[in-house]
This record gives structure tokens, sequence and C-alpha cells, in this order.
């Protein structure tokens, strides 16, 4: 299964959750930098909506993060990372919808970009994006704050799930953040678990593949494209 291709750019979250359950299942496969090609005929021949991540395995080719995690829960079985029941996985769906919805939204989307991405571009932060977001962030933090405090470790029980990788890239972004680095101590139960999953070897392969990258050049134009207006 060497034939398995993961196309995107290297800062990307959504990238990042794929990446992640590649290295958690140590499964074989090649990555392939779109930075210099996002947004070009090569690239949307790939994704039509302009985005990444990209599987390819063999001649299938597969967009959007939750169709490609589940595909390979499905090539790469073991170890498993979902739950064993029909209500198990339900909620770790749940979870995975919620990040798309609720979490990435506003802790990437409005804050992330504002702080990690546009000033190294030389971009003002605009702060009524920041502001709009962070109310939005604090109720996803409640939420996720009470669902850890069942004390077994990880968003679904004792083990890693597919919902706790889905979830962690976005409150990574967060915590880059001066509002994240205040917001945080605020929910302990969280913070405890972001280390612990920052203890996960497919988490540590993770943060040493991505240090030090530099700006995200095609971000540019995201300032037009892609900033909430408020």
């Amino acid at each position: 299964m060497s034939d398995v291709t993961l196309f995107g750019f290297p800062h990307s979250s959504f990238v990042h959750i794929v990446q992640l359950v590649l290295a958690h299942k140590e499964a074989p496969h090649t990555f392939y930098d779109l930075e210099p090609d996002m947004g070009s005929p090569k690239h949307l021949a790939l994704h039509p909506f302009d985005r990444v991540p990209i599987l390819q395995h063999g001649d299938f080719v597969l967009y959007e993060t939750s169709a490609i995690v589940a595909y390979l829960e499905e090539l790469f079985p073991t170890p498993s990372l979902q739950p064993d029941t029909p209500q198990g996985r339900a909620r770790m769906h749940q979870w995975i919808s919620a990040v798309n919805s609720y979490y990435y939204p506003y802790m990437i989307y409005h804050v992330g970009h504002e702080r990690n991405v546009f000033p190294r571009l030389g971009i003002p932060s605009d702060e009524k994006v920041v502001a709009h977001a962070l109310p939005k962030i604090e109720v996803g933090l409640q939420v996720v704050e009470r669902q850890l405090s069942h004390g077994q470790g990880f968003l679904l029980g004792g083990e890693v799930t597919l919902a706790d990788y889905y979830l962690l890239p976005s409150t990574y972004s967060f915590g880059r953040t001066p509002e994240g680095k205040t917001m945080y101590p605020r929910f302990p139960v969280v913070q405890a678990w972001r280390e612990r999953m920052e203890a996960l070897p497919a988490v540590q392969r993770l943060r040493q593949a991505t240090a030090d990258l530099p700006p995200i050049e095609h971000a540019r134009k995201w300032a037009a494209s892609h900033r909430p207006k408020y």
C-alpha cells in the first residue's frame, strides 16, 4: 500500500489531521507539498473547491478530511481509531462534525489566521474578527471540558480515537495565540488532554516534521478571499 500519496501544504490543520492518522497507523505514504501549486489547474484537478488535503491511492483520488480518515480507517484497520459500538462511532462522528462547524472556524479561520498567519506576511490583524470568535471558542472549550471531565483520558474513553486527532490541530493553533494562552488556564481538564495528546508518538513526529516552517505564501490572498467581515 505504498502507493498512498497525501497532497497538501505543510501548515494546513486539516492536512495535519490526516498526517496524525497515518502516523498513528504507521501507514506507508508519500507527502506531496502543494504550496507552490495552490489554486493552480494542477491543484484544482485534484480538489475542485481549492482546498486540501487530497488523498490518492493508486487511481483513486479523494478529498474532504472526514472522508479521507474514514477511508484510511478501512484501508489500515489496525490499530483502530474508532470505538467498537455504534453509539461510540456516532459520538465520534458528532465530534468530527463539531470540529468542522464550531472549533476550526473560530480557532483557526478567525483567530489563527489573524494571529499566526497574516502577521508573518506583514498583514495587520483584524481585531473585529478575533473579538467575534472568542465567545464562541469559550463555549466550545466548555463543551470539551465537560466531556473530558468523565476522567477517561480522551474524548470518547480510555483510548485515542479519530475524534481526538480531529480536534487537536484546532486547539493547538489556538494555543499558539495570546488569546489561547490567556483562555486555556481556565480549562484545566482540556489542558491535561492537550498534554496527553502531545505525548503521543504520532503527535511528536508531526511536531518534528512541522517545526520552523516558513510563512504560508499563498495565504496572502486569504485576506481578501477568506477573511470574515464584521
